[in-house]
This record gives C-alpha cells, structure tokens and sequence, in this order.
C-alpha cells in the first residue's frame, strides 16, 4: 500500500492541475478586482535588524501530521470539495488572469496560508533550545474533518492524540523543556469546534483537541475563541486579498478611499428568514420594509442585502466586494456563531462594520484590532433592541453625523493591513508594514513569554493545579480592572 501512494497522489494531483486550469479558463467575469496600476515599491531597507526574544523552531513532523492530508480534499461528501482551493499554497486560484492580488480564498485553508508564510519567518533557528517558541505546523482544522464529517466521527475524543505522541516521542527534549508552553499551532476553525468534552457519551459536535490535557499548554490561534478562552487567541479570517507589494496594498486603499459611498447600509449574508425571531430576521425586515423614497443624507438606497445564503459568497469576492464598496456602514449580526468573515471583507472595502455583540469581534481580535479603539471606527448596536425592542438601525445610522463618518471610515482604512494576510514572496517594501501573520507572531511571541514568566513564578513558590489557573487569571485580568 506504502509503495503506491505516490503513484495515486501523482494520479490525483494531474487530475486537480487539469480540473482548476479548466475551471480558471472558464472565468469570464469583468475584471471589477483587477489591480489598479500601482506606484513603484519604495527603495525598501532591511525590515530586519534584531532577532532577540524572537526566535522561532519549526518542529519537523511527518507529513501524515499536514501535506498528506491534503489527498483527501475530495473524500468528505457532507463537508465540500476543498481541492480547487489548494493551489498557491492554500490562496487559491486567482480571481481572473490579470489579478496580482485578488484569490478564491477559503477560510479553510488559513493553516496552509500560515505554514508557508512561517517558512519566511526572518528569525527562524534549527536550535530548539535557542527558540523562544515551537511552531506545529499541523493541518488541525483539515485533519478535524474526518472526525466531524468522515469515518471517525464517533471516535472525536482522539483527534490529537496521535500528534501528542509524535511531539512527546521524537526528541522528547523539546517538548519536556517546558512541557508544551512554548509551543503554538494554527486551528483554522472556531475553537468550538475543538471543544467537544471528553465525557460526551454519545459524541456531540466537534471535536476534543482543546480539552485534552496533553495540550493544554499549547497556544492555539483560532478564528474565534470561546466564551472563557484558555489555551486559542482568535486571529483573522483571512479575506480574498493578498497583495504581493506595498505598491498594489496601497492602491487598493485609495480605490477604497476615493469609491463613492451611495448606499447607507449592506447586510451580505445568509438566514433571516426563518420565523424565530433574531437579528439577522430583523435585518432583512428592515431592509424589505424600506419603501421610503426620499433620500436622506445624499444616499441613492439606504439598505441593501448581498445574499449569500448557500455559500454563494464564499468563493466569489466579487460578488460582496462591490457593493461593499458602495456602502457606509457594513451590518455583521452574528449566525451560527458569534464571529464572521465578512468583518474583515467590510474593513477591506473601507465600510464601517456594525456589530451586535462584542463577541463578534471586540472579545475575539484583541491583537489585530484593538479594544479601546472600536468606537472610532464600529458602530455597536445590541441586537436586543433591535429584535425585542423595535429599535431600527436605519436611524441609529443616519443620526450618526457625516464627520464622524468621515473618521471612521479613515479608521478602518488605517487598520486594514492589520487584518490582510500578504502574498508569500511578497516584496520587501510591503514587509514594512505589519500584516495579519507579522501580528499574530508579535502576540504568539509575547504570550508564550508571559506564560513561561507564571509557570517559573510557580516552580519558584511550587503551585499547582488550581493554584497556578489562579495565578494565570489574575495576570491576564489584572489590567482590565487596574
């Protein structure tokens, strides 16, 4: 069986190559994300001077642990087909021939995104015991889904346990040095979806990774944290928009600038139809509702819906990038969970995100978009009021004065390469400015320092237990009460 797993993956793979050139060349949409031509990149310096305190160890794991993972692209009929999305490294295919920017991202694939962009890491050492971290670069999220939709679904308990071996066995110095504290991974998933408890019987949703003690140490970066977070920190979902130059980055944000505003709100997304009450249902009640003819405040419409209902969005940027572009103010209810992509397409397009609940963003993304800075450039409306209350967002929005707009809007565009994930092999000039990965690293990094500075302060007064969980709290929660 060893012996023709390469002849299968190469079979396999030939089959993918023909099937995305086909599916690229029957791309005839209008080049709306073609790149405007951009300015020539600056004469970059050395963005790198200084590699104290920011080591990194990329741990060497078989590739049963990532890339073999990726021949099953096509095996989960209850999930969907992922293998267009592999190519570039997990980018994707390209939007149209002449994009240099714009992919046919999926979310899904941030572990791959992550793992090459980590292979340029400036500060990388082969010496473990030089590094102030330990890099998995373990497909978590794609290894999850045999468990979620594949054969092992009733076995869940024991995703992760394999790699925990792995890591314990294969020179065991590394991980016992400081028993998986200063290792990290990227779970290209809600933690809930790594959350399922042990003592499930039978198995409800998800899986356990998160509720394994053999890793509760371990960093993990998800796309959206739980209620009560302890071992992920949530990063970005990554977007459509890869740029490999500060020349292409920052033409994007002068289009985004200078495009003209003519619809006051848009809500791109699915559900709201069902007649539970909620907010997404309320959103579209306004929306349909709206028959008003004046026009307020220089607006052509007031509310707009992008249906995305059944994935329509997922793989077409140009669908949602548009009208995005269009509106002032981006509507982000919470669905299944609290959390969306389309915070981050909104911050793309420059239009100012609205959010029902700090747990769709402000309790998730503390690294890449800080708390104290929300009210300059969100709006924050709590759904109660809307859903239970009768409070309409079209009023709240249009008593908003058009200075302060003005601000925000220059606010989220501030902050939007904060939240792109850049072209591997991007230009040196575009390195200068931080991205979404150089964040998330700068945030690994300190955390990692934190947690070894408390597990020596233990050691030294020999906690344990809850002793040590208390300790860990009181750090982490003295700064919001101080």
């Amino acid at each position: 069986m060893a012996s023709s797993m390469p002849t299968i993956l190469s079979t396999t793979t030939t089959i993918i190559f023909v099937f995305l050139l086909l599916l690229q060349s029957a791309v005839s949409k209008q080049h709306f994300l073609s790149d405007p031509d951009p300015d020539p990149d600056p004469d970059p310096t050395n963005t790198i001077s200084d590699c104290t305190n920011r080591w990194i160890h990329i741990r060497r794991l078989p590739s049963q642990f990532n890339h073999d993972l990726l021949s099953n692209c096509s095996q989960y009929p209850l999930f969907f087909d992922f293998c267009p999305y592999l190519p570039n490294h997990g980018l994707g295919l390209k939007t149209h021939s002449r994009s240099h920017s714009w992919f046919r991202t999926d979310t899904f694939m941030l572990e791959l995104i992550f793992h090459r962009r980590m292979l340029e890491y400036p500060c990388l050492t082969p010496d473990p015991d030089l590094a102030n971290a330990v890099y998995l670069p373990y497909y978590a999220g794609i290894d999850a889904l045999r468990y979620l939709y594949g054969p092992d679904v009733n076995a869940s308990t024991e995703h992760g346990l394999e790699l925990f071996r792995f890591v314990r066995d294969d020179n065991p110095h590394i991980w016992a040095r400081h028993e998986g504290h200063d290792h990290f991974l990227v779970m290209a998933r809600s933690a809930w979806d790594f959350s399922q408890s042990l003592d499930n019987d039978p198995p409800t949703w998800g899986t356990s990774f998160l509720q394994l003690p053999e890793f509760y140490n371990v960093t993990a970066l998800t796309l959206e944290v739980s209620a009560w977070p302890w071992q992920e920190q949530a990063i970005p979902y990554t977007t459509s928009f890869h740029p490999p130059s500060l020349a292409f980055l920052e033409s994007w944000i002068r289009r985004a600038r200078r495009s003209r505003r003519s619809i006051l709100m848009l809500f791109a997304g699915g559900g709201g139809v069902s007649a539970t009450p909620n907010i997404r249902r309320s959103i579209r009640n306004e929306c349909e509702n709206d028959n008003s003819t004046q026009s307020l405040g220089g607006y052509e419409k007031m509310c707009e819906v992008v249906d995305c209902s059944n994935g329509a969005c997922e793989h077409d940027p140009i669908r949602y990038m548009r009208p995005m572009l269009e509106a002032t103010f981006c509507l982000q209810p919470p669905g299944d969970t609290p959390t969306r992509r389309s915070t981050f397409d909104s911050i793309l397009a420059g239009c100012i995100p609205v959010f029902f609940e700090d747990s769709s963003a402000k309790l998730q993304y503390k690294w890449h978009l800080p708390e104290e800075e929300y009210g300059e450039f969100s709006v924050y409306i709590p759904k109660e009021e809307v859903v239970f209350r009768g409070l309409r967002i079209l009023d709240v929005l249009v008593g908003i004065p058009r200075t302060r707009v003005k601000r925000m809007r220059e606010k989220v565009l501030e902050l939007m390469p904060r939240v792109v994930y850049r072209r591997h092999e991007s230009s040196l000039g575009l390195r200068t400015k931080k991205d979404a990965f150089d964040i998330a690293i700068e945030g690994t990094l300190q955390r990692i320092k934190s947690r070894l500075k408390e597990v020596a302060i233990c050691s030294s007064r020999k906690c344990r237990g809850l002793d040590y969980l208390f300790l860990n709290l009181v750090i982490n929660l003295l700064p919001i009460f101080w």
